[in-house]
């Protein structure tokens, strides 16, 4: 309400009741105006109320809200379904404009601030995660596969004649199949044993640049977050060669913006060598849900070439969803989840090798990853006649989900090119195991329920392996 709306209340009740209702709806009208004014992540989360008062004026500033609009073009926001209206805080018009999706829509004003605030406030989070010389960010409403397509094609206006995409090995198809969906030729890179972890081959990247020629080379594609016993990539490294030879580097930061190791590699890499753009998953590091990715860098004339490539306008739900999850969360409570998440790493990390211990095997030692570890399943594995990916099998069965049971010796057939030893990023890794990761959001209670049943699944692998020996099979 307005001033003249609410001296018509003190006509109705007490002028002081009024103050009272007039004096808290300015406490939350205040914090929308910091924001508006300092574009800026709020250190203290906001309460509902807030967001919700703030969605609804915004939405009030689109075309399609307005009292006496006249819509007659081919897209006016006309959302048949009132629950489908009130899912998207009748914000239909999505953000961007058909040439760009950072451009502002004159029929869309409120669309458009929330876009450019929450980019504002995504840019806080990176740098404040630890990322802090990235310049410029961006939300795209498609999971982090196709938001690396988008750089990759992006780079293809800067290099036409490049036709080669270097890349260190993660068997994760997405990040694969972004490269063969961008029209590139991948040329995979075997990673090194170390000990237990699976390091980057440094020298064998430096070896192809030379072989196929640096103008030829799109970009060489780099991962921070993988499952163990694969270790976020020699970052710096590459930024030295890629600098050295003129070459650009992409970086796939899937849920590396949780992981303080991950940030300080991408910050180290950008600032001694060459990162042209990292791409993170919405959903993976902010608890929002799927279909969100985060394009960010240092050069903002190349962020932007990558959203000028983005044909189209596009969903707005994934930039509502950060919008209202950022401002819930605040600064504090954001980093309340970081450091409960490197908690609960030890702890998993401690819980599992008693597990390990028990059963005569062990955690792999990949001290290199910060956010997955690995138990060895060789032992497990002599004890039954099934196959050990039954194991996975029977912990999916018990609503374990995220854990991943890898077994030598299974091949695939990605884009005409056939990896060995599947899953384990290697083709010739010397273990079967099982992974399990601490990610943000995770609880002590998901740790000890995971443990039990874990347990419990070992137990019935032994026995059901005990009974199939005498030729009577329990399943």
């Amino acid at each position: 309400m307005n001033v003249d709306s609410y001296k018509l209340c003190e006509a109705i009740l007490p002028t002081t009741y009024i103050q009272q209702g007039r004096d808290a709806k300015q406490v939350r009208e205040n914090k929308i105006r910091v924001l508006l004014e300092k574009q800026k992540w709020p250190e203290e989360g906001w309460d509902d109320t807030t967001i919700e008062l703030m969605l609804s004026e915004l939405a009030l500033m689109d075309s399609n809200n307005f009292p006496s609009n006249c819509g007659v073009g081919e897209r006016e926001a006309r959302i048949a379904s009132s629950l489908v209206a009130k899912r998207h805080f009748r914000l239909g018009h999505g953000i961007g404009r058909s040439g760009d999706i950072t451009a502002v829509q004159p029929k869309a004003a409120g669309s458009s601030i929330l876009m450019k605030l929450t980019n504002s406030m995504m840019l806080d989070v990176l740098r404040i995660s630890g990322i802090r010389s990235t310049t410029t960010c961006f939300i795209v409403p498609t999971a982090t596969g196709m938001a690396l397509v988008l750089c990759l094609l992006a780079l293809r206006q800067q290099r036409p004649q490049g036709k080669y995409v270097i890349w260190p090995r993660i068997d994760q198809k997405s990040c694969f199949k972004a490269i063969i969906t961008a029209g590139y030729q991948p040329v995979v890179i075997e990673n090194i044993l170390e000990g237990d972890e699976l390091r980057t081959n440094i020298p064998e990247i430096e070896k192809k640049i030379d072989e196929l020629g640096a103008q030829n080379i799109a970009c060489v594609y780099s991962t921070t977050t993988c499952f163990a016993p694969r270790v976020p990539d020699k970052l710096e490294e590459i930024a030295g060669i890629c600098k050295k030879n003129s070459v650009p580097h992409i970086i796939n930061n899937a849920y590396g913006v949780q992981l303080s190791k991950c940030t300080h590699l991408i910050e180290q890499a950008a600032r001694t060598g060459r990162v042209d753009a990292y791409v993170q998953s919405s959903d993976k590091n902010f608890l929002v849900p799927v279909g969100g990715a985060v394009i960010a860098g240092f050069d903002e004339g190349f962020i932007n070439k990558v959203a000028q490539t983005y044909p189209g306008r596009a969903s707005g739900t994934p930039t509502i969803d950060l919008f209202i999850t950022l401002l819930s969360l605040g600064v504090k409570g954001y980093k309340g989840l970081l450091a409960e998440r490197k908690n609960l790493f030890g702890y998993l990390a401690t819980e599992l090798s008693k597990v390990a211990e028990a059963n005569g095997e062990r955690v792999l030692s990949t001290p290199h990853n910060p956010i997955s570890m690995a138990m060895s399943l060789s032992n497990l594995e002599t004890q039954s006649d099934k196959p050990i990916t039954h194991f996975g099998s029977m912990l999916f069965k018990r609503n374990v989900s995220g854990t991943r049971v890898v077994s030598k010796g299974t091949s695939k057939e990605i884009g005409g090119i056939t990896f060995m030893n599947y899953g384990s990023h290697s083709d010739n890794y010397p273990y079967t195991y099982i992974t399990a990761a601490a990610a943000i959001g995770m609880t002590c209670q998901d740790v000890d329920l995971f443990i039990k049943r874990l347990q419990k699944v070992i137990a019935k692998w032994k026995n059901d392996g005990k009974v199939n020996e005498v030729g009577n099979s329990v399943e």
